[in-house]
């Protein structure tokens, strides 16, 4: 693999809304660069093309909209050649079916870019793509989404008044993004509501935390919010407050955890896991060779450690590659809910200096084979937390994970 690519290497979850959206499982590479694959040239491209089907229907409809086609609204915005190609291109990538394969035009492509070199600023909640539905995977905890009530598991109908139908995530990025002290009303579906229940958010400055630690019952309990840069050394120092506990009981809280660095969750990992165990296979097709990440063998705690991971629903990306390595190596049981399901990765490659093009262009597998993607973890104890108990603030599954540890 190309040492470039790779260095760039992240599995976030499709769309973090600081304000920006963040790649989900994405390379950064330049146009051509792939793993495991010839990108065809133009020349190449256009003579596939050609010997497969009739180009002459394209060109036709094309004339036909010129020639014909009458804007109905005074205030419609008026689109020009290059308006077209970009629809154009979209379309192509929207015949494959798969949310998170985009075409970016230029503006798209400018805060994809933004939102990588990690302008936080927004709302602060995570979207992905789910059954053609832009879907809150997790506000992150102290933003303004997570202050004004947004919930995992929403689904968002209308941005300031227009309507996500056929919206794609980064097309909602857009909209929802903006100027800290500025206002967004988002609409939302949320489970359990008749209405649709309508939120106004006033963008912040994101400060995104990275992990919390206290003792339950005699359980060390580490909160993790995310699989940053910074994360993994944040959950050494954890781990290490953990050791000096003398417990020897430990839950790994990743309910709303959207995901990040993929060396984040290998290296975490690495602290349950003996040398060369895997973590987690990148599969590229039948005809590729699958890669396997292994823990780098730290492996410091040993059979006297109980530990139980909670997940749910916006446990996404690497909260399920760590989670699903130590579920399977049998290193700790899983309560709570199915995981988020996005176990896919994206490369993001220039096709001019001002668009970009993201390819889903491998899928994550657990140790034992499992695809991530289609379904998502399933735990061992299936707990459910219902608005009842979060109105009482009771925590069905932190009480859960606290009875197995304490039998």
């Amino acid at each position: 693999m190309d040492n470039d690519l790779k260095k760039y290497k992240i599995i976030l979850i499709t769309a973090v809304l600081l304000a920006v959206s963040f790649g989900s499982g994405v390379y950064f590479g330049k146009s051509g660069d792939k793993v495991g694959y010839k990108m065809p040239t133009v020349k190449e491209s256009t003579k596939i093309a050609s010997s497969t089907i009739d180009m002459d229907s394209f060109w036709t409809t094309w004339r036909l909209l010129d020639e014909k086609f009458v804007y109905t609204h005074k205030d419609a915005k008026k689109i020009d050649n290059q308006d077209k190609l970009w629809g154009a291109i979209q379309g192509l990538t929207d015949s494959y079916g798969d949310p998170y394969t985009v075409f970016m035009p230029p503006e798209e492509s400018k805060v994809f870019e933004g939102d990588i070199s990690g302008n936080f600023e927004g709302v602060g909640m995570e979207l992905a793509m789910k059954e053609k539905n832009i879907v809150v995977v997790a506000p992150l905890k102290g933003t303004p989404a997570y202050r004004a009530g947004v919930l995992k598991g929403d689904v968002l109908l209308e941005i300031d008044g227009k309507s996500t139908a056929g919206m794609n995530v980064e097309g909602a990025v857009k909209l929802i993004r903006g100027k800290a002290g500025t206002d967004v009303t988002i609409s939302f579906a949320r489970e359990g509501a008749t209405l649709p229940v309508e939120l106004t958010i006033t963008r912040g400055i994101i400060d995104v935390p990275t992990a919390d630690t206290e003792i339950k019952d005699d359980v060390f309990v580490i909160k993790l919010y995310n699989f940053y840069a910074l994360s993994s050394d944040k959950f050494r120092l954890a781990l290490r407050d953990f050791i000096e506990s003398g417990k020897y009981k430990l839950i790994l809280d990743l309910r709303g955890n959207p995901g990040g660095y993929l060396e984040s969750a290998v290296d975490m990992a690495s602290w349950f896991l003996p040398l060369g165990k895997t973590v987690v296979r990148e599969s590229f097709g039948p005809d590729i060779e699958e890669l396997v990440y292994r823990s780098k063998g730290y492996a410091i705690f040993t059979d006297k450690l109980k530990m139980v991971i909670l997940v749910d629903n916006g446990s996404a990306s690497a909260s399920e590659i760590l989670a699903g390595a130590l579920q399977e190596h049998k290193i700790a049981k899983l309560v709570g809910v199915k995981t988020f399901g996005k176990g896919s990765i994206q490369e993001v490659i220039k096709i001019t200096p001002e668009t970009s093009l993201k390819i889903t262009i491998a899928r994550w597998l657990t140790p034992n084979g499992v695809s991530i993607s289609e379904g998502g973890l399933t735990p061992d104890y299936e707990i459910k937390t219902t608005a009842e108990d979060l109105k009482a603030q009771k925590d069905p599954q932190m009480d859960k994970a606290l009875e197995i540890l304490n039998q």
